[in-house]
């Protein structure tokens, strides 16, 4: 079986975000960029169901050069070869689901393995939109059911089963979590409790460097690229209050009704 999973380059999250003085964008200086970590996730299901089945992992992304780094990273985790959609410009998911949709007309995946969303902008749209251009079913926000297994156990097992071209995934809805069964080929979009992400390897991290990384430019993908979604300006959220204490319940519920305003 072929899996190719989507892996998108983002703000490392535990870095502190600074908005440019004109809030265009964020400030990008010495910003260390890193995996999307529902990708990652992404990527260790691919694996995983790989190892029970037989087959291939293809990594893909769309975005600069600098994103070469964030494909070794996962080729290091195991993946067996890399395709990065070369575009020094903004996008949008219209754009990133159109490059895509060339690129799994080339390959031919049986399964095409995305995080739900990405952390730096959260639009989660791009697997939808992707489903919708190739007329493929889709099974959104994959997660996994409780089990009595040991965590090691689970360490070593996919939590989307696959078998006579069908592909069922359990996912979170309100209330609950629900089964669904679909036919392949299908997009399958992933949440954060489906597994956890190995750590790449000495050896891994040494054998990615000699992996093929195919390089597309965007513009022989999809000619007309233009932005359909615009960021028109960011701003910071604004400063919480500090708390106050107060002595007793009738001094609270003074405050409560005459500064707060919510009595």
């Amino acid at each position: 079986m072929k899996f190719l999973v989507t892996v998108k380059s983002v703000e490392d999250p535990e870095l502190k975000v600074r908005i440019k003085a004109d809030g265009s964008w964020i400030e990008t200086d010495q910003v260390k960029y890193v995996v999307n970590p529902f990708d990652e996730i992404a990527v260790e299901e691919a694996l995983r169901l790989r190892d029970a089945h037989t087959g291939e992992v293809v990594v893909v992304t769309v975005g600069k050069k600098s994103a070469e780094q964030q494909l070794r990273t996962v080729l290091a985790m195991g993946a067996d070869r890399g395709i990065h959609v070369l575009c020094d410009t903004a996008l949008d998911p219209v754009a990133v689901s159109a490059a895509l949709h060339k690129v799994v007309e080339t390959e031919k995946p049986d399964v095409v393995m995305m995080g739900k969303q990405a952390i730096d902008d959260d639009q989660g749209q791009t697997g939808a939109m992707l489903a919708e251009r190739l007329g493929w079913g889709q099974a959104c926000f994959a997660s996994k059911e409780a089990s009595l297994e040991s965590d090691e156990e689970k360490a070593k097992k996919p939590g989307i089963k696959i078998a006579q071209g069908q592909a069922e995934v359990t996912r979170e809805v309100d209330g609950g979590m629900e089964t669904v069964s679909v036919a392949l080929p299908v997009i399958i979009t992933t949440d954060l409790r489906l597994n956890t992400p190995r750590y790449a390897s000495l050896p891994g991290i040494m054998k990615a460097k000699k992996k093929e990384v195919k390089e597309l430019p965007l513009a022989t993908l999809v000619p007309n690229s233009a932005l359909a979604v615009k960021v028109l300006k960011l701003e910071p959220p604004q400063q919480r209050k500090a708390g106050v204490k107060v002595p007793d319940v009738q001094t609270l519920v003074d405050k409560l009704k005459h500064e707060a305003k919510v009595m």
